[in-house]
């Protein structure tokens, strides 16, 4: 199996009066899994089904290894796809369901009647074809105990993977998924997001792959295309997404804590929330009101006698979650409603057995995990510095 690039320009969808999607320019590389995430009702699944060639676009076109496929039926494309909904024949068994695709490809309609491979040598050898590459693909997703039952006798991971083996048995070059694991529990989606990523390396074919769940696309993902109100904000790397955010919603919408955001004035390259120095500076900023978001790993408490504090704030809420605490902080004398960071349960401790982490606690703010927008949300070019670092470590905001 190969995969094949993915070349979308300039693709808009309209239904009626509403657009869709707006100018989409996107090119998916040959054998990469990337992930269209956004939130509902961003065009993610709209896209995914214009590249399946289960709809026509507006305007703009669609290629696959070169070849213009904008117009062109999903059975011409070389793609295969896989639903949320699993979409198995009930009354087949898991054999029968990935057999039909081939089936179908490789018999005509009077070689498919009953009987016919009994008149037929060379029926009879496509049919054994067909079965070899059923086994070949189901020792790949381990379902050969599976093979004689029908859905009902399933679970819901069985079923999924037998509909992954249904698409994957016809040797797609390019395998589409349209949020396949969201009717599975928290268990069995770790689990086959282990088996998805693992069969992509092993096949090399080119995924493209549609989610809301940011944690399934930082897990799964060479690249990540981040899609909001019918556009591609962002494309890069899970490191990227998360780490070099180019717009305020893309952090946001990243991060399995949620950033936290703070008015900001700039002066003379210092940040300020309200009348607190927040120990940071932005290099080559010029002066004026920004935001600043920061991840709530990048907040961390230290002693309140400690020449690095910057912020004092009231506690409103701990949580305890395996080895790691969240604390939930007011955040009004700073302009806004609550800050939030994590520690691990031992440092936690240590702070509240030293008489650092009570009613209030005090924080100091990281260059790393911090990010300075304009009020617009845009990402200011500008280099973040710890003031109270001596060893020179600098943050980057500018890729």
């Amino acid at each position: 199996m190969h995969g094949k690039d993915i070349k979308i320009t300039g693709i808009r969808k309209d239904f009626g009066a509403t657009n869709v999607l707006k100018s989409i320019d996107l090119h998916v590389r040959k054998g990469e899994f990337l992930t269209l995430l956004g939130p509902s009702g961003c065009g993610k699944s709209t896209l995914l089904r214009l590249i399946a060639g289960f709809d026509v676009p507006t305007s703009g076109s669609i290629e696959i290894g070169g070849r213009d496929v904008t117009r062109l039926a999903p059975k011409e494309r070389e793609i295969a796809m896989v639903f949320q909904s699993y979409a198995l024949y009930p009354h087949m068994t898991a054999r029968r369901n990935m057999s039909v695709p081939l089936e179908m490809q490789r018999l005509s309609f009077a070689q498919r009647l009953p009987g016919a491979a009994l008149v037929s040598g060379k029926i009879r050898q496509i049919r054994k074809e067909i079965a070899v590459d059923v086994e070949r693909v189901c020792e790949q997703l381990g379902l050969a105990s599976l093979l004689d039952r029908k859905p009902a006798q399933l679970s819901g991971g069985q079923r999924q993977r037998v509909a992954v083996g249904r698409a994957l048995v016809r040797e797609p070059s390019v395998f589409l998924m349209d949020e396949p694991l969201s009717n599975l529990d928290a268990k069995l989606r770790n689990q086959l997001r282990e088996e998805l990523a693992d069969l992509q390396r092993r096949t090399g074919i080119t995924f493209v792959f549609v989610t809301h769940d940011q944690k399934e696309a930082m897990a799964l993902s060479d690249r990540i295309a981040l899609m909001q109100g019918g556009q591609v904000v962002q494309c890069g790397t899970p490191d990227e997404i998360y780490r070099v955010p180019n717009h305020v919603s893309v952090a946001r919408f990243v991060g399995s804590v949620a950033i936290n955001e703070i008015p900001v004035a700039i002066r003379n390259e210092d940040l300020f929330a309200g009348p607190f120095a927040l120990g940071l500076r932005a290099a080559g900023a010029p002066d004026g009101a920004y935001m600043l978001a920061i991840r709530a790993e990048a907040l961390e408490p230290v002693p309140q006698s400690s020449d690095a504090v910057c912020l004092q704030l009231p506690v409103a809420h701990v949580e305890y979650s395996g080895s790691e605490v969240f604390v939930r902080c007011s955040g009004r004398d700073i302009g806004t409603e609550w800050i939030r960071f994590q520690v691990p349960v031992e440092q936690f401790a240590q702070l509240r057995a030293g008489g650092h982490l009570g009613d209030t606690v005090s924080l100091r703010l990281r260059a790393h995990g911090a990010h300075v927008f304009t009020l617009a949300g845009e990402r200011m070019p500008a280099v973040l510095v710890n003031r109270y670092e001596t060893n020179g470590l600098r943050h980057v905001l500018s890729v």
